[in-house]
């Protein structure tokens, strides 16, 4: 009997093992993490038909498509777009709750990714002064790497600094981003190393950059686009040195008076450096080839400096993602020939959508607003002026968030609740405003409205403000051209969400799912513990 036992026991742990081997064999060789700049949901059905069949239409009809994915948090702007796609939690918890945020004992805005303590590599000292070290928790990539004993890879890359930094997290090899300029070339920080790798420094020769100042002309048939408007308008931002916005954009004559070699960042010639460079990265430091699964994060930019530029249905954002999907499709088949079909996972989202040009949307009869910022300001202060006697009541706004200078109410002895109920209901005067609240008001409510979950989702008590104001739909704080994004309607919130390649179920569902599920999915596809810090849920039915 005893003998039976031992052999029953022998039996079960060989069994075990063997699942393991066989489990851990069948993990893709790399997550490939796709974000594209800007991108709202409704690009992939209004240009599903102009689309190739291999690139964003390979990913939806062999894939997984989430058509209702959603940010659950606001301000929806690069940085924490970024952070909640890596970490699976919102601004509360990673604390990445703007592009900038106000920091009252030093008494000035902080860019997200700044870090006095590190050096750059490669381009100008102030744009390698960065890490990921403002970001509280980890990421999917950094879970992958410690669960692996750090045998694992992560590189990010994007012509962002905050789109590289904060997707690779706080154990990347390396993250890497544009620097424009006079120099033309991709940079990092000390925070990851003390010397660009050799891939990278021949990826910078300047005849390699060079070739990305190509004449932006378009793609196809004008008659093949969906003429919204005239191309040449009054609603777009035309580059300096060029007194419209109508095709060819002659580049290279252009970028002495457009920042040099940014002036690439700016065409859809800044997403075919990315694709490059990306794959660059896979060969140089040799991702996917051995049996630890790497982490390969890759942010397209210049599809949101264009939508700033020129609007969700310009001509030039259409022609932009026209091109990018066949970027989509020389990735693809990068990998399918690099690592094999089956042999690697992706995952394509958006880090925010964006609001079409206001005034477009005035000259076809629906109601928008482009708020001067300037005016609004004055205007508060005159208010606070002539109620308190004090044009110093406020110490900062940002990201719609009001920071009261304590220091001056307390001079004044004034009481402090009274200040932010006159000025909460201030601002609700004002024709853009659709509400305002006292931030320690709503973080303490238990019922909380849509709009007020968001808020409280982006809101972090040592980096946040005191008061929050929200504008009334299709109205952005901006100039009178271009247009921008960072509010919780539909426009900014509903974004892609695509999962293609090793162990994802081909399918789509239109239930609701949110950003912060993607990490822990992620995690799940690759047998990983769940971090605590992960606000997001496991998306069950996109996993094999």
């Amino acid at each position: 009997m005893l003998r039976f036992f031992c052999i029953i026991c022998v039996f079960l742990v060989f069994n075990c093992q063997s699942k393991f081997l066989d489990n851990n064999s069948s993990k893709p060789k790399i997550i490939v993490g796709v974000v594209v700049d800007q991108m709202r949901y409704d690009y992939l059905t209004r240009l599903e038909n102009k689309f190739t069949e291999y690139g964003f239409n390979r990913l939806i009809n062999d894939g997984f498509n989430c058509t209702n994915n959603h940010y659950n948090f606001v301000p929806t702007v690069t940085g924490p777009g970024h952070s909640s796609i890596a970490t699976g939690s919102t601004p509360s918890v990673h604390g990445i709750v703007g592009n900038e945020w106000y920091v009252r004992n030093l008494q000035k805005n902080i860019y997200c990714a700044t870090d006095l303590n590190y050096e750059n590599i490669g381009g100008n000292a102030y744009y390698g002064k960065k890490s990921p070290n403002n970001l509280l928790v980890t990421t999917f990539a950094d879970q992958n790497r410690i669960q692996n004993k750090m045998r694992s890879k992560t590189i990010s890359v994007s012509i962002k600094d905050r789109g590289a930094i904060f997707m690779g997290g706080k154990n990347a090899n390396a993250a890497y981003w544009f620097y424009g300029k006079n120099k033309g070339e991709w940079i990092t920080s000390s925070f990851y190393m003390n010397e660009l790798p050799s891939w990278v420094k021949k990826f910078n020769e300047p005849e390699n950059i060079s070739r990305f100042l190509n004449e932006w002309e378009l793609l196809y048939d004008l008659k093949s686009y969906d003429l919204k408007r005239e191309d040449n308008n009054d609603f777009e931002i035309f580059f300096k040195g060029k007194n419209d916005t109508s095709f060819p954009y002659l580049t290279k004559n252009l970028m002495e008076k457009n920042d040099g070699f940014d002036m690439i960042s700016e065409t859809p010639f800044g997403n075919s450096m990315t694709t490059d460079f990306a794959i660059a990265a896979i060969e140089g430091e040799k991702l996917g080839d051995d049996e630890y699964t790497d982490v390969l994060t890759i942010s397209y930019s210049s599809t949101d400096y264009i939508g700033h530029n020129f609007g969700v249905f310009s001509l030039e954002t259409e022609d932009t993602y026209l091109r990018l999907d066949l970027e989509i499709k020389r990735l693809l088949d990068y990998l399918d020939n690099k690592m094999g079909k089956n042999n690697y996972s992706l995952f394509l989202t958006a880090d925010h959508g964006a609001l079409e040009v206001p005034a477009y949307l005035n000259s076809k009869g629906v109601k928008a607003a482009s708020v001067n910022k300037y005016k609004f300001s004055k205007s508060i202060i005159e208010y606070l002026d002539e109620t308190f006697g004090s044009k110093k009541i406020i110490e900062h706004s940002i990201n719609n968030h009001i920071y009261i200078n304590y220091a001056e109410v307390n001079s004044l002895d004034l009481d402090i609740d009274l200040v932010k109920e006159k000025i909460v209901n201030h601002l609700k005067t004002y024709e853009f405003i659709n509400s305002a609240y006292s931030l320690d008001k709503i973080i303490s409510l238990s019922k909380l409205t849509g709009y007020q979950e968001l808020i409280k989702n982006g809101y972090h008590p040592e980096r946040s403000g005191d008061i929050v104001f929200v504008l009334k739909p299709n109205t952005i704080i901006y100039g009178d051209k271009g247009t921008t994004h960072g509010s919780g309607y539909d426009y900014d919130t509903h974004v892609p969400l695509l999962f293609y390649g090793n162990g994802i179920n081909k399918g789509e569902t239109r239930g609701r799912t949110e950003i912060t599920d993607i990490a822990p999915t992620i995690n799940a596809l690759l047998g990983l513990k769940t971090s605590e810090t992960y606000s997001g849920k496991i998306l069950d039915f996109v996993i094999k």
